[in-house]
């Protein structure tokens, strides 16, 4: 299930306390507050004697409770196999302007490297703000090395500074 509403305390309780009632488990989830917004993410498994409907319906006047903009349900299949593990922190700073985010994308996807999460942020001053994009990557069959060339190739046509490093430990 996916909400995005306007940030205020107490969504997360009420998304998990409605979940809980109807029997769900939160397995995976991601959650942010983006330009005052808050956007969930979660994978919950719920009784096969729960359906799409019932479950949208259940957490419809949480959404209006809460003032929530959207709140969608999607069942997903369970895919079973193993999961991409980020294995490097990539880094890149610089002056904000349209493209980043692609042409970074766009490297690693020619080098068939995974973007497992992604994170991005205006800092600094409103007048001259600094852009801030943090990703965790598998690199797959691909090379450090190689990554970092290519990316520094794109920092360099971007005009940001672009760091590729181990991940050297699981915070979560």
């Amino acid at each position: 299930m996916t909400a995005i509403g306007r940030d205020r305390p107490g969504i997360v309780a009420a998304i998990s306390g409605a979940l809980l009632e109807l029997g769900g488990n939160i397995e995976d989830s991601q959650m942010s507050i983006l330009r005052g917004h808050f956007a969930v993410m979660l994978i919950v498994d719920v009784s096969s004697q729960i359906d799409d409907a019932e479950l949208q319906g259940r957490l419809e006047p949480v959404g209006e409770e809460l003032g929530l903009e959207a709140i969608a349900v999607n069942r997903i299949d369970d895919l079973g196999g193993p999961v991409a593990q980020p294995s490097h922190v990539i880094s890149v700073y610089g002056a904000d302007h349209p493209g980043i985010v692609h042409a970074a994308a766009d490297a690693l996807a020619e080098r068939m490297v995974n973007i497992t999460g992604l994170e991005t942020r205006l800092a600094g001053p409103a007048d001259s703000p600094l852009y801030v994009m943090i990703m965790e990557v598998a690199l797959g069959e691909a090379s450090e090395t190689e990554v970092e060339t290519a990316l520094r190739k794109i920092g360099d046509e971007a005009e940001v500074e672009v760091s590729v490093r181990p991940l050297e430990a699981e915070a979560l």
